[in-house]
């Protein structure tokens, strides 16, 4: 109930004073967990839906709607966006921070449009790294196991003056191909990645604080995917790619405290990335400007208040069977909200705001919010929400061009599927409704219930269009257009629960479980429905067997997923389990277990372009010194 989040309000407040579904992974939990990426410690949270597709892409998302590149769910580190406007979604491969350096993940679950704006939608994924000053002195990590896994990372952090610290690091990943769908063969998806960066963090003055950090990440990484030739037609293969990116971006964040006691953030980012897939060289610039101001009026208002500018400008190469008309495209995006918590008395607060963007595809749009909370004792807090939040139109839904397949049409030939992107756009929307309790039952036990009630309209997808015969790009033949149009409702209902029990001072148990049911009212977003797992369920222990020696373990059960097209996913049951021996207080051994329970098993479906392959049980060694 004490644990401080930011994410929920744009300000430091306590969970227990959060009118949302919000849940904390700190730095222990990452530690404890044995996760070697940010993919695996996501698992941990209650109604986040991680799926791997292959050794290095996979889709992650927040009740419902989850693929490859799932839109619906903003994910940042350090306040940076990290989502690709091209496809709204997010690149897991390139998305790498330190576990050690990681502070906390703060998840909330349901929208944030109101304070982060646009694809805020079903949940907000904040990544929050730790001040340099907490990370000073050497590190050194290294560690190796079965797959052709193997991790190495070395940091230093140091004083600059008398009022700044830093740390700068270099960090190596390699992982081996996984296992073909056909359960027999080696697949093509073995990746690896090199990844340095800095942060650096001054205090000026009493009431000033600085922080400047940057990275710089490249990755080189395989793929099976399936690939119709447009310039070639009716060519079409299965084949074995190379996928190679880099990205770096660079922050800087400035606070200051004014003498009426309120305080002013003012960010400034940029970052930019070049990747090569599926034949395709697509690059990114983006730059971001934000500005925030919380202050109190009076004794009853607490108020969150800003104003920020990005502008994005991509380029796009044509790919074996996809290009995009025009290639390149600038797009501004303005904005401004505002957010009131008013103490109404007798421990009741209501929130209310809103914020207002300006996107290129769709123009104005709002995201209010209001929530009301309760606490009848310091130990419980009901609470009850409505908020509407949008997707912002990407590159893909506006200007994109595909050949998806080609299939043999008697008479003719053969025909191409084609895909097409649709200029006039509409934001698709969610009317989210929801409601919880949470409390600290006593010293050992607390226990959070969160439940939700989600409309989607205006909802994207690709809607058949009138065939016609055509003998441009190659032998005459018939295209079959599918366009985007933004026609389907769906509604979900379900529920999320978690607790923590402290059996003893040395050991404690944390349940969890979420469940949804996702029903569309359009054939083109059965797949949708078919890409959720209806149930989710998960128990970690962490065990102190010895002041010195730690045990963890925790199993999940995720329900299976249904054959919309691609082929049905069974229901999976996981272990994983670490135990770590620390060798006095500078050197600590471990070894990690994953998916003890079964040696092969699919998480999710063949996705657009991508082939799935399986995940394997697998073990994972790691020696760490820090001095």
């Amino acid at each position: 109930m004490n644990v401080e989040v930011t994410s929920v309000s744009r300000k430091e407040q306590k969970l227990s004073r959060t009118a949302a579904a919000a849940y904390v992974i700190s730095q222990e939990d990452i530690r404890r967990s044995g996760a070697t990426n940010i993919p695996d410690v996501l698992r941990m949270a209650p109604g986040v839906d991680v799926a791997q597709i292959d050794a290095n892409t996979w889709a992650i998302s927040i009740r419902g709607f989850n693929d490859q590149f799932a839109n619906m769910v903003l994910v940042l580190i350090d306040g940076r966006t990290v989502y690709t406007p091209i496809s709204s979604g997010v690149y897991w491969d390139q998305i790498d921070v330190p576990l050690d350096d990681i502070d906390r993940i703060e998840i909330t679950r349901g929208p944030g449009g109101t304070i982060w704006g646009a694809n805020a939608v079903n949940g907000v994924i904040n990544i929050i790294t730790k001040n340099s000053g907490a990370t000073q002195g050497a590190a050194v990590s290294a560690g190796g196991g079965s797959q052709g896994k193997a991790q190495a990372l070395t940091q230093y952090g140091g004083k600059i003056g008398n009022s700044g610290t830093y740390r700068v690091f270099g960090d190596y990943s390699n992982q081996g191909n996984l296992t073909h769908s056909d359960g027999t063969s080696p697949a093509a998806d073995g990746w690896h990645m090199f990844h340095g960066g800095f942060r650096s963090d001054w205090s000026p003055s009493p009431r000033d604080s600085l922080t400047v950090q940057g990275d710089f990440i490249q990755t080189l990484e395989g793929g099976t995917i399936d690939a119709v030739y447009a310039r070639q037609l009716p060519l079409e293969r299965t084949v074995n790619e190379v996928v190679a990116s880099d990205s770096g971006n660079l922050l800087a964040r400035w606070g200051h405290k004014l003498a009426n006691g309120s305080d002013t953030t003012l960010q400034v980012y940029f970052d930019r990335y070049n990747r090569l897939a599926v034949g395709a060289h697509e690059s990114l610039d983006n730059l971001d400007v934000d500005f925030q101001h919380h202050l109190t009026p009076g004794t009853r208002h607490d108020i969150v208040w800003g104003a920020g500018f990005r502008v994005t400008s991509d380029e796009e190469e044509p790919g074996y069977s996809r290009s995009y008309v025009p290639a390149s495209r600038t797009t501004n995006l303005f904005s401004a909200f505002i957010q009131d918590e008013i103490d109404l008395g007798r421990s009741v607060w209501f929130t209310l705001g809103s914020k207002v963007e300006h996107n290129a595809y769709t123009g104005l749009e709002f995201q209010p919010s209001a929530k009301l909370l309760w606490q009848p004792t310091p130990r419980q807090a009901l609470w009850i929400s409505a908020a509407r939040a949008i997707v912002q139109t990407s590159r893909i839904e506006a200007n994109l061009s595909a050949d998806l397949a080609v299939i043999p049409i008697p008479g003719v030939g053969f025909g191409v599927i084609q895909v097409l992107g649709n200029p006039d756009s509409q934001a698709q929307q969610l009317y989210d409704y929801e409601a919880g309790y949470r409390a600290q039952v006593n010293k050992k036990f607390s226990f959070d219930i969160a439940a939700f009630s989600g409309s989607y309209r205006h909802m994207a997808g690709a809607v058949a269009g009138t065939a016609y015969f055509t003998v441009d790009e190659g032998p005459p033949h018939v295209v079959i257009p599918l366009i985007f149009q933004y026609g389907a409702n769906a509604q979900t209902y379900g529920a999320e629960a978690f607790g923590t029990w402290t059996v003893t001072q040395r050991w404690r148990i944390s349940p969890s479980v979420s469940a949804i049911h996702l029903r569309a009212n359009n054939t083109y977003l059965v797949e949708d429905e078919d890409n959720t797992p209806q149930i989710q369920t998960q128990i970690r222990s962490s065990l102190d067997l010895t002041r010195r020696l730690d045990w963890d373990v925790a199993f999940w059960h995720i329900g299976r997923l249904r054959d919309g097209g691609a082929g049905a996913v069974p229901a999976y049951n996981r272990v994983d389990t670490r135990l770590a021996w620390r060798l006095g207080e500078f050197t600590e051994l471990s070894v990690v277990g994953q998916n003890l329970l079964t040696h092969l098993h699919a998480e999710f479906h063949n996705d657009y372009e991508v082939q799935r392959t399986l995940v394997e049980r697998s073990i994972f060694g790691r020696i760490a010194w820090h001095f």
